[in-house]
């Protein structure tokens, strides 16, 4: 485990890095001069951080399940005291197919992973970072926190909670020298749809999704901005415009189009 105490480099506490969006942020951020603690719950993160080195990072890699209070404080303890500048709370995964056929495992293991574990994670970062005077968030939100989630709802349901939670936490933190960013994706080209199940989805078969490179410069951009909230892609904004002015009834329906599974 490589040591980053004692590099003098800035710190980045990067979670679900094990690969697309995760990673392409810590590419981003290493190639930008920081040290890295990167974190995943599957084997592929020991291969990121050998690729993450490449860029001239030290990379601290930890397999942990951010779904459970255990993982979130192993993952707190490894930073050694040190505080990060910046964290980008990036672990979530997604969970297919009608709510009455998942299996309530499934379902909670989401909750906890995409909500429970950002949260606790942020506010032990956060309250030290309001402490030192300084520092830097980003949650990966998602447009689809702004769509009732027809036959993807616990998802679309925990991103709607963290898209909310990411502006209030920012206005909290207003005058602390800490910022908070939301990046909101679109469907974008990562393991995502094949870990959720739904790959035999419209939106799962999709192949116009945005490169995961792409969507992780723009939310880099808006991080070291100080900016609140950045929609990466251009049919994302206008989808995320229209989702404002659309009855909730209607935006179901569609959603229900991309998203049901094709069970021939």
């Amino acid at each position: 485990m490589t040591d980053t105490s004692s590099s003098g480099r800035p710190l980045a506490l990067v979670t679900g890095a094990s690969s697309g969006i995760g990673y392409e942020l810590a590419r981003l951020l290493a190639e930008d001069g920081y040290d890295l603690v990167i974190a995943a719950d599957d084997d592929d993160v020991e291969d990121a951080a050998q690729g993450l080195e490449a860029s001239g990072a030290r990379v601290q890699a930890h397999r942990l399940d951010l779904a459970t209070e255990e993982g979130v404080m192993a993952l707190h303890r490894s930073l050694g005291g040190r505080v990060p500048d910046v964290l980008a709370a990036n672990a979530g995964h997604g969970l297919g197919d009608a709510f009455l056929e998942q299996d309530f495992a499934d379902v909670l293991h989401v909750i906890n992973t995409n909500i429970t574990g950002t949260i606790r994670l942020a506010q032990l970062v956060a309250r030290e970072m309001r402490s030192q005077g300084r520092g830097r968030i980003l949650f990966t939100g998602s447009i689809a926190g702004l769509i009732p989630g027809s036959f993807q709802a616990v998802y679309n349901g925990t991103k709607a909670f963290i898209d909310s939670f990411s502006f209030a936490l920012r206005n909290e933190l207003k005058d602390t020298g800490v910022t908070v960013t939301v990046l909101m994706p679109g469907p974008t080209d990562t393991h995502f749809f094949e870990r959720a199940g739904m790959e035999n989805t419209p939106v799962g078969k999709d192949e116009n999704k945005a490169d995961p490179a792409d969507v992780a410069r723009a939310g880099y951009k808006a991080l070291m901005s100080g900016d609140g909230d950045v929609v990466a892609g251009w049919s994302n904004k206008v989808q995320a415009a229209m989702a404002a002015v659309t009855p909730q009834s209607a935006l179901a329906e569609q959603h229900r189009k991309m998203a049901e599974p094709n069970r021939d």
